[in-house]
């Protein structure tokens, strides 16, 4: 007879937990645990069989026990046959694993299994946690809640995990049969969206029923924001679709209601539209801008097509767009158009523009080839676009002069000294609207070799260190205005040739502390034009013709330098200098080349025979006509470096610090032999040094002249001192100063923009780009990541100050000019933790008037946002007001308005 107990440790760690599908071998353990004992122990066995199996099992299936000794013949095509019977359908698909920290409690005559604290129960890929969880047999429901802890707080919620969908709850039931469920309080986030729920039903794995739900991506227990719905239905991953819908604020309803919602939760982006900001100016009058759709064609590819309107007539368009490859490559497209009406027709004033501008942005991963790479970098379009536009705020591009652009290749050739480029670029002046291409370019390059060297390499004489090196440029240069760009009338002036340059140098020791360094060059040059100028006697007059054709001509030169360093120590027995190095590094070249004006042509100028003119039939190519005249001058050259090391102030310093004092002072000028008057060339001074741990950056410049120039401001061959005046006189000069300053202890990491900004010599110190709404390119990422410490600031307030000074003066004709003088100034604060302001302006000294200026102000409002840019005056004038949520899912729920600038009164 078998004991209570083992039937008790038999039942509770053997059926409950053993999965379904062994229930006829469990069932004939039983029937053999029934032989061994009596009738009375059988049927209990019987009864507690049943109540933790609810199915009832018929007779039919139980088969009378078959002679194990028996032997069945085995089938010789080894074809096992099939069960034509379908097994039936088990109640537990898998296991049910509990556990609980202080109380686990089986409720048999229930068919309860109660858990206490820290619950945890895990069935089929469902994961629940809480406080209390009770599972009952008789339902398959699970039910979980939370707890109340020692000073009475709800505490312990309950947390429903099923594959990557999380939420937590105060009670739930599941059904482990059904799968489905009812929440109350319910709390989950789907792709950045908090989800609050006063009572839900978990239809199935993906849809689910909601009333009273509070939509919010605020993670505060009392939300800043949060969307009231009555009703919704959410699918995961997909979708949420609901009924009325009103905005509160602060707890705070507002009048903001939407007879139905429709909230996209699909992973990733989705296409959609894209909201216009809103807003007026005298010409033009109301608009919207920068509406539209975007598009995402697919995972490595996006666009989007924006459109501006204005109740004048006016319009403008503009198409964006992004695209990556992981590994390969990454790039974005930008084209802007506008078609713009000032004033209304009929009236003086009234005009009509039209401009566009091309932005093009690709780089090659540098994994992708490591022996080829494709770039690109464009800024094409109408010269007047950044001055005409009223929907473009790029600063930068509006102070600026020219734009420019970029398309090559480069190519390495493996195992030989040779790369190729080809290359397409693009210059233009938004001033006189001239503009400078090369469609295309080719440059091929020899890396320097050493065909004279030793056995193995070795370089250790003159003759093995002779280095040879090779290059040829090809291009098709084209010179056009704005009128004819991207029109066939640019490709009529269209100018092309080719350059090939060898070059031959080596180096040696001479008088053992000087390099002695000869060089040879030779440069020939093709052209497939040329002019041919002829005296007409009818008309009194040269005619320029252009004749088609192969031309060459050729140049060579050689020089030879001869350069040394030496060094001056000075060391200090007292004070906080250890030692004074000066570093000295003159130099002195001379170079040659012969006169190669046997290349000019004559022709008859005037109806005098002997009246002949001179000139070059490559005068129009494009990398100019041969030289005229013999150069044989020498070049002199001074540099100098001043360092100093300072004593170490205590023993935790291993090393003695390094300062600069002087970074670097050079001198240079020139001595042509060859030339009858005027052999000195002007001395060139540059300087520049650093200041409080590089903090402070000074560079000066200045040209002096060794010769006098008479009344009329025109140099003669005399010297400046034999004139009654110094030895020399200062033409130009200049004196650019660069200060950064921070308060103590601020070191924030500089960002890739800023990098990129400080990289470019700008540093926001001509003020920032403002913003665009709904710009997908160059647009930061959401700070809702972001964490911000909200510390009181007591008496400490981060900031920063960049001082830029720029200061030049001219004298060539006795002007003594202070042609520009100017303080460019930028910085930030932050108020708060989350106010911040930042400026950007500067004084023009000489014109006495500001130059552009720009505040910024910003409030981070936890899950919201707040940016106020502001032009307050000159031809930019103009504001920017936001006020919108951080995440990208809710990014339409925002207010957001602008003043463009207003051209007509500038």
């Amino acid at each position: 007879m078998l004991s209570t107990q083992f039937k008790r440790h038999f039942y509770k760690n053997f059926i409950i937990k053993t999965p379904h599908k062994n229930n006829h071998f469990l069932f004939l353990l039983i029937v053999i645990f029934s032989i061994v004992n009596y009738t009375a122990y059988s049927q209990e066995i019987k009864e507690k069989s049943s109540e933790n199996f609810p199915v009832k099992l018929k007779d039919t299936l139980i088969t009378p026990l078959k002679d194990t000794l028996a032997v069945k013949p085995k089938d010789s095509l080894g074809i096992k046959p099939k069960d034509t019977i379908a097994k039936p359908k088990e109640l537990l698909e898998s296991i049910i694993i509990h556990s609980a920290d202080s109380l686990i409690r089986q409720d048999m005559k229930n068919k309860k299994i109660l858990l206490f604290d820290n619950a945890h129960v895990n069935y089929n890929g469902i994961d629940l946690t809480a406080g209390f969880i009770e599972i009952d047999n008789n339902t398959n429901i699970i039910t979980a809640k939370g707890i109340k802890d020692s000073i009475g707080s709800y505490s312990q919620r309950p947390i429903f995990k099923q594959g990557s969908q999380e939420s937590t709850q105060d009670t739930i039931k599941y059904n482990i049969k059904t799968e489905k469920a009812k929440i109350w309080g319910l709390r989950t986030e789907q792709q950045g969206i908090i989800i609050r729920g006063e009572v839900s039903k978990k239809h199935n794995d993906s849809v689910i029923f909601i009333e009273n739900i509070k939509i919010t991506t605020s993670e505060k227990e009392h939300p800043d924001y949060y969307i009231d719905i009555k009703k919704a239905k959410f699918i995961k991953d997909k979708k949420m679709v609901a009924g009325r819908s009103q905005l509160v604020i602060a707890d705070v309803p507002t009048p903001l209601v939407m007879p139905f919602a429709y909230v996209p939760l699909t992973k990733g982006r989705t296409s959609g539209v894209l909201m216009p900001a809103w807003g007026e100016n005298n010409n033009q009058g109301y608009f919207l801008q920068n509406g539209g759709y975007y598009f995402v064609v697919s995972d490595n590819f996006d666009l989007a097509l924006l459109g501006d309107i204005y109740t004048n007539g006016s319009w403008g368009m503009r198409a964006e767009s992004g695209y990556a490859k992981r590994y390969r490559f990454s790039g974005n497209f930008n084209f802007k158009y506008e078609n713009l009406i000032n004033s209304l027709k009929g009236l003086d004033d009234y005009s009509k523009t039209t401009s566009y501008n091309i932005r093009w942005n690709h780089s090659q991963d540098a994994k992708a080839s490591p022996n080829s790479t494709f770039s690109a970098s464009v800024n094409a379009g109408s010269s007047k676009y950044y001055k005409e536009s009223i929907n473009e705020y790029n600063t930068n591009s509006f102070l600026n002069n020219t734009l420019s652009s970029s398309i090559s290749y480069y190519k390495k050739f493996v195992g030989t000294p040779l790369n190729m480029s080809l290359s397409v670029t693009h210059s233009q002046n938004t001033n006189t609207e001239e503009i400078t291409m090369t469609l295309p370019s080719l440059q091929v390059n020899m890396d320097r070799i050493y065909p004279f060297t030793g056995k193995g390499g070795a370089k250790k004489n003159a003759i093995q260190k002779t280095g040879l090196s090779y290059s040829l440029k090809g291009d098709n240069r084209i010179n056009t205005t704005d009128e004819f760009f991207f029109k066939k009338e640019m490709f009529d002036e269209a100018k092309s040739g080719i350059q090939q340059n060898i070059s031959l140098s080596t180096n040696m020791k001479a008088l053992k502390y000087f390099t002695l360094s000869p060089n040879v060059s030779y440069k020939e040059v093709w052209y497939f034009e040329q002019l041919n100028k002829t005296y007409v006697a009818e008309n009194n007059k040269i005619v320029t013709d252009t004749v088609s054709g192969f031309n060459t001509f050729r140049e060579y030169s050689g020089s030879l330098s001869l350069a040394t360093t030496f060094y001056g120590m000075f060391k200090f027995k007292r004070g906080n200098i250890e030692t004074i190095r000066h570093v000295v590094r003159p130099s002195i070249s001379y170079s040659y080349k012969p006169d190669f004006s046997y290349y000019n042509e004559e022709v008859q100028k005037s109806a005098d025979p002997n009246d002949i003119l001179e000139y070059s039939p490559f005068a129009n190519g494009i990398y100019g006509s041969p030289s005229t005249g013999i150069s044989n001058s020498l070049n002199f050259a001074l540099n100098n470096n001043i360092e100093a090391k300072l004593r170490k102030k205590d023993s935790t310093e291993t090393e003695a610090r390094k300062i600069i004092l002087l970074n670097n002072l050079d001198f240079s000028t020139s001595y042509n032999m060859a030339a009858d008057s005027l052999k000195w060339s002007p001395v060139s001074v540059n300087a520049g040094t650093k200041f409080f741990k590089d903090k402070l950056s000074l560079n000066a410049r200045g040209t002096l002249d060794p010769y006098a120039i008479d009344a009329n401001g025109n140099k003669y061959n005399t010297f400046n001192i034999n004139n009654g005046g110094s030895l020399f006189r200062l033409t130009s000069a200049g004196v650019s100063m660069d200060y950064s300053l921070s308060s103590k202890g601020n070191k924030s990491e500089e960002t890739s923009e800023e990098k990129k900004a400080h990289d470019n010599n700008s540093d926001g110190i001509f003020g920032e780009d403002l913003k665009v709404t709904n710009s997908q390119i160059d647009n930061n990422e959401s700070d809702k990541d972001k964490v911000i410490e909200t510390a009181l600031y007591q008496s400490k307030m981060p900031w920063t100050l960049k001082l830029v000074y720029s200061l030049n003066y001219t004298n060539n004709n006795r002007e003594q000019e202070i042609s520009s003088n100017s303080l460019m100034f930028s910085g930030d604060i932050e108020l708060t933790p989350k106010w911040g302001v930042g400026f950007s302006s500067g004084y023009d000294m000489k014109g006495q008037g500001f130059t552009n200026t720009q505040l910024r102000f910003s409030r981070d409002l936890d899950s919201w946002k707040l940016n106020f840019d502001w032009v307050p005056f000159g031809d930019r004038q103009t504001y920017y007001f936001f006020i919108g949520i951080k995440s990208s899912m809710l990014s339409d729920l925002k207010y957001d308005k602008r003043k463009v600038p207003d051209k007509r009164l500038y």
